[in-house]
């Protein structure tokens, strides 16, 4: 693969251009709220019936989905990659490890926006939101992160 210049900007730039329904997930989420942890990709949830116009959006970036739209949505998840790994999950609900289902379009309905420069904003879901996505693997790091961002919301931030 070859090795290509990406601009964190420009595809944020492009995800809020597209007009799709896509969220930020994942740590990358918990930087958009100012939380100081660490992490090398991306990771999106996105409507299901926006998959083709998300991967037309990021094409011109170089960022090409590992299969097929309708592979894409049997599966629930799929990635976009070029030198950049942005995984992308489509389904329309997913639960916890204790059982609580989490849909999309109610996170979706409760997402904020952040502002990543002064011309971009990014949907990420609502702190409690974002916790239970956090509770989907409930890995040791997604428990230290729910520790941050139960920490963040105590303090009063990521309120609108």
């Amino acid at each position: 693969m070859e090795r290509t210049e990406f601009d964190e900007g420009e595809f944020f730039r492009s995800l809020a251009a597209s007009g799709v329904r896509v969220m930020l997930i994942g740590r990358r989420a918990l930087v958009a709220y100012g939380l100081p942890v660490l992490t090398a990709d991306y990771d999106l949830w996105l409507h299901v019936d926006d998959v083709q116009t998300l991967n037309e959006a990021l094409r011109p970036l170089g960022l090409l989905p590992d299969r097929p739209v309708a592979d894409a949505r049997a599966r629930g998840r799929y990635v976009l990659e070029n030198d950049e790994h942005v995984d992308v999950m489509v389904a329309r609900a997913a639960s916890t490890k204790d059982g609580v289902r989490v849909l999309f379009d109610d996170v979706w309905a409760r997402r904020r926006t952040l502002q990543y420069d002064q011309q971009t904003m990014i949907a990420v879901p609502c702190i409690e939101d974002l916790i239970l996505t956090k509770r989907w693997a409930m890995r040791d790091r997604d428990v230290a992160d729910i520790r941050l961002l139960e920490a963040l919301k105590a303090r009063g931030g990521g309120q609108p």
